[in-house]
């Protein structure tokens, strides 16, 4: 299927050629390295190829999409977002870098990323859209098919977005001061995150419950002996997990304890060792069933209301309600090969582990390649079960990437 038929042909020939290319991915020691030595001519010369290239990749994936949700409107209106930024960079394909050109070039970067600003809420709007078009029900195998494209779709955008960022800041109109490098802090302060995630979150918990946990943090660097710990990482992709998992807690915490005069903390530790960075966070409020945990990270899946929807095409509330938080709190984690692992001990609380690289060079992009392997997995049907007693839903789970 064309993404759109009424479409120059161009578009297409364009979309096959580019997706022909897989993306190249990037370490935050790379990113480092270029900005401090930033020239905007060579970072010109790399993003007007390498942005059609990871364009394209995730188009192709769009088109392999059931039917049911292609016709989606919001899903139309996704791929029209996508298709309009497609033909923007394109334009720069062959246009010398001159001051004029990289002006006009930092611009449309611009324009892109604020247009692709509701591809998450629109996406999920799209879902719920053919939820409804089905009273509700979603057959399995179109239910793995967006897990896994979402999934993917959303590390793309993800990676794409730190491109764009990365290249305004250095480059934008506005110059940058400072230590940071675009977005990227060679000296991030993992525990300022945390205590700025947790004042946030308690915010929004005080004005919810009247009241909110206390905050714990713990320190242990097993490299340098007493000494804070500093990592080269994107504090706002940190902030973004954590405060996600803030929020999580404490309403768990709330709804377990409420009723209490005494209601315990909220307790962080960081470590630093060779390979990770891990940040640990427990709390105390009655965990969940072993069977709802792999169900925490599929998109189809959430333990809050439904948001309302608006009159207007876009809903009302942001992430809350869609379940969204979760599975792309650990897309942000494996962006640059950490990861994001939830324990719970039901009865009495959860565990949730950031993992992220210690060392920078260590830290590349995880970023999805169309090709045949990812084609056919849009066509796969559920497989039987060949364990006794087997649930479905947990081999389904093992089947998301």
């Amino acid at each position: 299927m064309r993404l759109f038929p009424v479409r120059m042909s161009n578009i297409n020939k364009m979309l096959d050629f580019y997706s022909q290319f897989n993306p190249s991915p990037l370490s935050i020691k790379q990113f480092i390295d270029f900005g401090l030595n930033a020239c905007p001519t060579k970072s010109y010369i790399f993003l007007r190829k390498e942005l059609p290239v990871r364009l394209a990749n995730i188009m192709k994936e769009i088109t392999l999409l059931p039917e049911g949700l292609l016709r989606m409107p919001s899903v139309g209106l996704v791929s029209a977002w996508y298709v309009k930024s497609f033909e923007e960079v394109l334009a720069f394909e062959k246009t010398e870098p001159t001051g004029d050109n990289l002006d006009k070039f930092c611009k449309s970067l611009i324009q892109i990323r604020d247009r692709h600003s509701d591809v998450v809420q629109t996406m999920a709007q799209g879902i719920l859209e053919l939820k409804e078009s089905r009273n509700g029900q979603i057959e399995p195998s179109t239910e793995l098919s967006m897990q896994y494209f979402l999934d993917r779709l959303y590390m793309s955008r993800i990676s794409i977005r730190m491109l764009i960022n990365q290249h305004t800041i250095l480059f934008g109109e506005i110059p940058q001061s400072g230590r940071h490098v675009g977005c990227i802090d060679p000296l991030c302060d993992p525990h300022m995150v945390v205590q700025d995630a947790y004042e946030n979150a308690r915010f929004l918990c005080d004005q919810y419950y009247l009241a909110s946990p206390e905050l714990e943090v713990i320190e242990h660097n097993d490299l340098e002996k007493g000494k804070p710990i500093k990592i080269v990482y994107v504090p706002s992709h940190l902030y973004h997990m954590l405060f996600e998992l803030f929020k999580n807690s404490m309403r768990a915490v709330m709804e377990y304890h409420g009723a209490e005069d005494d209601i315990p903390p909220i307790k962080v530790t960081i470590v630093k060792g060779k390979e990770d960075i891990c940040v640990k966070m427990s709390d105390r409020g009655g965990g969940i069933p072993r069977s709802h945990v792999d169900q925490l990270f599929k998109y189809m899946y959430s333990t809050a209301p439904q948001p309302p929807k608006s009159k207007s095409d876009l809903p009302l509330v942001p992430l809350a309600g869609y379940g969204y938080g979760l599975p792309i709190s650990r897309l942000y984690a494996r962006y640059f090969h950490g990861d994001l692992v939830l324990y719970s001990c039901e009865g009495y609380g959860s565990d949730a582990v950031i993992y992220l690289k210690a060392l920078s060079d260590e830290a590349n992009e995880l970023l999805p390649i169309f090709n045949k392997t990812s084609s056919r997995f849009y066509k796969a049907t559920v497989p039987t079960g060949d364990w006794s007693n087997q649930n479905q839903k947990y081999y389904s789970s093992a089947k998301k990437i």
